[in-house]
């Protein structure tokens, strides 16, 4: 049967915790609230870079540039097949592979005795030769072989050079072929004294690294293994042919026929 409800003290009991009820349902509201707002905090945070104002989009990184200096032995791997060992009558030196047709370019002084020119390439390519153009003056010389090896290995030619600049010679000291050694450039436009009639050699590069009888001829290395100069002497107070610390090359620019290290072509060697 229907009724009234009874009056129990339930409603005045509802009546007491609705209040408390609202208050908290507000304060659930207000948790839940703030927690939208640190989620919405963190997201700026990690979408804008750390929270500190408007950040431009990041863009990606840029590619590493490789350093264009090589180590030694990078420098003999570049250039080491580019070296050919000169047997020239009684004379011993060094001639490197500097053009595309395996044009040679060595020290005069190597060749200018005889025209009984052998070349050993860095293959054991065996192959007579003979000389193309030359410059006492300057002493250097280019030379044509007969035979090339199946791959030519010309070296890539440099410039100028400063001093205190790292360098690498390669040559055959001694009959010791393919030899490697290492210096500075000790000093620019340096004169090697010669015979009366050969005349002094001016304008030359002056480097520590250790040379010898035989080396003549042989590529000077920049570190990036650019040819920047012909070796043709060593200093020689002892009148002993022996090694004391200073050797002289002839700058490319020079030994191609130019003034200096970056020079026009002028009367020397053609490549």
């Amino acid at each position: 049967m229907d009724g009234v409800p009874q009056d129990d003290g339930t409603a005045e009991a509802q009546g007491a915790q609705g209040p408390r009820r609202v208050v908290a349902g507000k304060a659930r509201r207000v948790v839940v609230g703030g927690g939208v707002l640190v989620v919405v905090a963190v997201l700026a945070y990690w979408l804008g870079g750390g929270g500190g104002g408007e950040s431009p989009a990041a863009g990606p990184s840029p590619t590493p540039t490789p350093s264009a200096t090589l180590t030694v032995t990078d420098v003999f791997k570049r250039v080491g097949p580019s070296v050919v060992v000169i047997q020239a009558g009684k004379s011993l030196g060094t001639g490197v592979i500097a053009a595309e047709d395996g044009t040679i370019l060595t020290a005069h002084h190597v060749v200018k005795s005889t025209k009984d020119i052998d070349l050993t390439f860095a293959d054991g390519t065996r192959a007579k030769a003979v000389v193309t153009a030359s410059n006492p003056k300057r002493d250097v010389a280019t030379l044509k072989p007969v035979k090339l090896p199946e791959i030519v290995v010309p070296a890539t030619l440099g410039g100028a050079v400063a001093v205190g600049a790292p360098v690498v010679a390669i040559g055959n000291p001694l009959g010791l072929t393919y030899s490697v050694s290492t210096g500075v450039v000790s000093g620019l436009n340096r004169r090697a004294d010669r015979t009366a009639k050969d005349g002094d050699l001016n304008g030359l590069i002056q480097f520590d690294a250790s040379v010898n009888p035989g080396s003549s001829g042989g590529p000077l290395l920049d570190a990036r293994g650019l040819v920047v100069g012909i070796v043709v002497s060593i200093a020689d107070p002892g009148g002993d042919e022996a090694f004391a610390g200073i050797a002289f090359a002839v700058p490319i620019g020079a030994a191609l026929g130019g003034d200096d290290g970056d020079g026009p072509p002028g009367d020397g060697p053609q490549l």
